[in-house]
C-alpha cells in the first residue's frame, strides 16, 4: 500500500496519484502550484462537522468518529473504493491543507482506504 499524506503548503512531491481531500480550496495556493491530478471535495467531511472540529485537539477522538459514519455511506464506499484502486496501481498522495499533520481528515482517510487495500 503506499498512501502518502502531504499538506498543500509543502513543496509537491511529484510521484504517483496527487488529490486534494479538503471540501475549501487552501488558501493562497494555486492549481499549478498544487500539481494535483484531482480534488475530491466530496471525500472530505461535511462543511458542519468540518466547522465542528475546528482542529480543536480535544474533539479528535469524537471527529474521527463522526468523520468514519460520513465515510461509511453507500456514497462515499464507491469514491473510497476507487482511491483504493488507484493506491494499489501506484502511490497515491492525500493533500490537506490543514496546519495539524496528525489530526486531520487526511490521516482518517488513510485509515480508511489502508483497510480496502
Amino acid at each position: 500500500m503506499a498512501i502518502a499524506l502531504q499538506r498543500a503548503y509543502d513543496k509537491p512531491r511529484r510521484t504517483g496519484y496527487r488529490v486534494l481531500v479538503d471540501r475549501v480550496w487552501p488558501r493562497g495556493r494555486s492549481k499549478r502550484q498544487l500539481e494535483l491530478d484531482a480534488w475530491l471535495k466530496d471525500v472530505a467531511p461535511s462543511t458542519a462537522l468540518r466547522k465542528w472540529f475546528a482542529h480543536d485537539v480535544r474533539r479528535w477522538p469524537e471527529f474521527k468518529r463522526r468523520y468514519r459514519r460520513e465515510l461509511a455511506t453507500a456514497e462515499q464506499r464507491v469514491r473510497l473504493r476507487e482511491l483504493a484502486t488507484i493506491a494499489k496501481r501506484k502511490k497515491l498522495t492525500l493533500v490537506y491543507g490543514a496546519k495539524d499533520e496528525l489530526h486531520n481528515q487526511a490521516v482518517v482517510l488513510r485509515e480508511a482506504l489502508s483497510r480496502l487495500i
